[in-house]
């Protein structure tokens, strides 16, 4: 059984061919939508509480003409109130549905379920561990605007050391040749160290900055990508919170072709004042969400599934 649980399980070539159908998905979308998931049914089971990923999930399904049953927070009501387990759930999900799609709090838990599963299981998020659909839609939306991903200048700001989106990102970017890397942190949020050495392994230029000045201001003036994730209230100070937060002082210093990226939720990492600059492309970002989301259900479940039902194309 093949499932989608990790980023580092994606060759370039297979990005390639999901980018494609992503594509393709843009004009199944804009026709009304299909029916080549007729008749099979996706599970969506939500520990954590989701807005986006869970709806674009649900919405990709229902726009291949599938059907979606899905719950918030089964551990409450469930088996697993009285002391059942993950597992457990994870076995009973497919005697009712084709696909499974968990989010959990604990890292590595996507692996958990994914190792009994009679189903597909695709990770929607695992704790601080990988975000593997967010962060294709995050590469998704670099190589539509770019025209491709190669020798992109990345920045990354907000809180490296908890973001799963961005943990996924760069195993993603680390396929890609020319392409410039910056962290840019407080130091007790920087970049974990797998990651670093997984990005140095793939000889990925990567430079961390931990303070803002003119480190971080050189990095912006050259980035092609300025990518935000909040930092968290509890651990920053009201000075180096907003230091770090993109609105019209920092909007000034980047190129004009550049693109703004987040994750959402936004808190406040990027000040509204930016949402009508033409380099906002987070709301193109979500949007793309909803393309890769189709693509890979299609990958898994469809007609483009290759070797009959236990296989995704290469999926690990």
């Amino acid at each position: 059984m093949k499932h989608i649980l990790e980023a580092q399980h994606f060759t370039k070539r297979l990005i390639g061919e999901l980018f494609e159908k992503a594509e393709a998905m843009e004009r199944v979308v804009a026709s009304g939508g299909s029916q080549d998931l007729r008749g099979k049914i996706m599970a969506g089971l939500f520990y954590a509480v989701s807005t986006r990923t869970r709806l674009s999930f649900e919405s990709a399904m229902l726009r291949l003409g599938g059907s979606v049953i899905a719950t918030e927070q089964p551990e409450a009501f469930s088996s697993e109130a009285a002391g059942g387990n993950l597992e457990d759930t994870a076995r009973m999900v497919g005697n009712y549905a084709d696909v499974l799609v968990l989010r959990h709090p604990e890292e590595g838990a996507a692996h958990r379920a994914a190792a009994v599963s009679t189903v597909p299981v695709i990770n929607a998020g695992d704790g601080g561990g990988q975000h593997p659909t967010q962060a294709l839609l995050d590469l998704y939306t670099i190589y539509r605007a770019f025209d491709g991903v190669e020798g992109v200048s990345v920045v990354v700001m907000g809180d490296l050391a908890h973001s799963r989106t961005i943990r996924s990102l760069c195993y993603y970017l680390a396929r890609y040749s020319g392409v410039k890397l910056a962290l840019v942190s407080p130091a007790p949020l920087a970049m974990r160290e797998d990651i670093l050495d997984y990005l140095g392994r793939h000889a990925v230029t990567v430079r961390q900055i931990a303070e803002p000045g003119d480190e971080m201001v050189e990095a912006l003036r050259s980035a092609d990508v300025v990518y935000q994730t909040d930092l968290p209230r509890a651990t920053s100070g009201e000075a180096e919170h907003f230091a770090f937060r993109i609105d019209r002082r920092l909007l000034a210093l980047m190129r004009k072709r550049s693109i703004i990226m987040h994750p959402f939720p936004r808190v406040d990492g990027i000040s509204p004042e930016v949402d009508s600059d033409r380099r906002a492309f987070y709301w193109q970002q979500m949007r793309n969400g909803l393309y890769i989301r189709m693509a890979l259900l299609r990958m898994v479940l469809g007609p483009d599934k290759a070797g009959g039902a236990t296989s995704s194309v290469g999926l690990s």
